[in-house]
């Protein structure tokens, strides 16, 4: 089995990137990219690992999905209780990954999270499915729970409860932004002479590197 997995190769060949080429707003620069993964049809493109960590720096990771994106960063909903919740709570400083592998690519952000406002997230909440709604409220995410139909019953209890009325966020729910202070945009190349383009930020500057690969 390992020799098998060693042995796994892919040789990147579609593309190239060089900083003539870049927008210098890596947020600007990001949406060009999500775009082309969009027109490629990629099976979701916006799932993205997400990786927290607690005050003793024990690591988490998990894939999350990017339900917005502005000037201020990256914006993702989940229960402020779950696991990711409680570690960003005590260490808001994150790491996001989009791996774009049809398109041989891949941007890494490191940056910090904040709650957006209570009204983003109740816009976003609203425009969710009906059965999303109840999820959201029917799942105490990341707690223990005793069986699979135990979950199963308080979701169809929900379901019954709120059939044709407005289904209200709960307060444990939300958003946040993870505002990006480094975004780096990889794009695979012939003999693992990859591409990797740096922006880091410096006070309101973006400062762009080419790193080894």
């Amino acid at each position: 089995m390992s020799s098998s997995i060693a042995d796994l190769r892919k040789d990147y060949k579609l593309l190239s990137l060089d900083s003539a080429d870049v927008d210098v707003d890596p947020i600007k620069q990001f949406q060009h990219w999500f775009d082309q993964a969009l027109n490629a049809d990629l099976l979701e493109p916006n799932a993205m690992t997400l990786a927290t960590s607690t005050t003793d720096g024990r690591p988490s990771a998990r894939k999350v999905l990017l339900k917005g994106l502005d000037q201020r960063g990256f914006v993702f909903y989940t229960n402020y209780e779950s696991r990711k919740g409680k570690e960003i709570l005590e260490n808001p400083y994150v790491a996001l990954c989009f791996h774009w592998a049809e398109l041989e690519r891949q941007v890494r952000v490191e940056g910090m999270a904040r709650k957006i406002s209570r009204d983003e997230s109740e816009a976003y909440f609203k425009s969710r499915p009906f059965e999303s709604r109840i999820g959201a409220i029917a799942s105490n995410q990341s707690a223990e729970v005793a069986s699979r139909e135990e979950l199963e019953r308080q979701y169809a209890t929900l379901l019954r409860d709120f059939e044709g009325k407005d289904v209200p966020m709960p307060d444990f729910w939300g958003g946040y932004v993870v505002e990006p202070h480094v975004v780096e945009f990889w794009q695979g190349r012939r003999g693992r002479m990859h591409d990797r383009l740096e922006y880091r930020k410096e006070r309101n500057y973006w400062n762009i590197t080419r790193l080894s690969p």
